[in-house]
């Protein structure tokens, strides 16, 4: 009896190691890697497409790391003019005579005579002053919740054509907004003085196409054409791993539901612009051998959301650069 045991303990330990690699085996689906320049180490703005963090870089030719740890939130400033030191209560002469009045009214309190009882003349007077203050502090703090909450966020600008998908009669479906970009609804994206058009935009869902497509037909030569020499390297790695296990993977009828940009910047004559993008897809992993499905539902569509990175240099074309998972 222990030697079936055993045996079938060793086939749910591989079972178990294989299981991962085969449902992630579609391009990108297992890891990030990658460059996006100066900012390779830096984590992508959140979307409301990948509103969390993209996984930080596992492979990727940049040397460079962060000064402070990967998808730690800025430090917050204060508005412009405004003194570090300022506070709800107006910062100096103000916020030393409110602390002032407030401990004489916990006093009060905490000898038995009320918050502003016990006091005499010029004390009752202050307790007075207190009051007043309280109800001014009050009402500031109420005004200030409903400009928050009125106040829309703020765009990086509009981009010539227009980014949001707008409503289209039957003859054409509609297609996914980029609301990042401006004119959208969701979180606006930072173009760094990088101009974006329509056409950018949908030379990034063409680009996700073609190496889903070129990936499909193990073809890293159609890959070479909308990709860095790096991320080439990289999916023919995966490629070849998974060829040593005699699997291949293949995506099938992608649909780009929803893409939105994260952040645009320029590097030198470089121009980088990272996108999340969450697609709906066909996925299946085949053995070689045979053909047959050892992963995935040749019927049943899977989604994805990632981080992908473009570049281009000097007016030239974009090329994928990194990919990255969110989380």
């Amino acid at each position: 009896m222990r030697r079936p045991a055993s045996f079938l303990a060793a086939i749910a330990v591989v079972a178990l190691a294989l299981a991962p690699a085969f449902a992630e085996a579609r391009p990108g689906g297992g890891g990030s890697f990658g460059s996006r320049g100066g900012r390779t180490y830096s984590a992508p703005p959140s979307t409301s497409t990948a509103p969390g963090y993209a996984r930080p870089m596992e492979r990727s030719t940049e040397q460079a790391r962060p000064s402070a740890p990967y998808g730690a939130p800025a430090q917050v400033r204060p508005p412009y003019g405004a003194s570090p030191s300022a506070s709800r209560f107006g910062g100096g002469f103000m916020a030393g005579l409110m602390g002032g009045l407030i401990g004489a009214g916990l006093g009060g309190l905490l000898f038995g005579h009320g918050l502003f009882g016990g006091f005499t003349g010029f004390a009752s007077f202050l307790g007075l002053l207190l009051q007043i203050g309280l109800i001014v502090l009050a009402v500031r703090f109420l005004l200030g919740m409903v400009r928050s909450r009125a106040a829309g966020p703020a765009y990086a600008g509009p981009v010539p054509g227009g980014l949001a998908r707008e409503q289209v009669d039957a003859r054409h479906p509609p297609r996914p907004a980029y609301p990042g970009a401006g004119g959208g609804s969701g979180r606006a994206g930072d173009t760094g003085g990088v101009n974006l058009s329509r056409a950018d935009l949908d030379t990034f869902e063409s680009i996700l196409r073609q190496v889903n497509a070129a990936w499909s037909r193990q073809d890293e030569q159609g890959m070479r054409a909308v990709a860095t020499s790096e991320m080439v390297k990289y999916f023919g790695d995966d490629l070849a791993d998974l060829a040593r296990r005699g699997l291949r993977n293949e995506t099938a009828d992608l649909t780009l539901e929803q893409g939105d940009l994260s952040e645009a910047w320029r590097e030198g004559n470089r121009d980088y612009a990272t996108v999340a993008m969450r697609v709906s897809m066909l996925d299946v992993t085949r053995r070689i051998s045979d053909g047959a499905i050892v992963e995935g539902d040749p019927n049943r569509r899977t989604e994805a959301t990632e981080l992908w990175t473009f570049v281009r240099t000097a007016g030239g074309p974009w090329l994928l650069s990194a990919i990255q998972q969110t989380r």
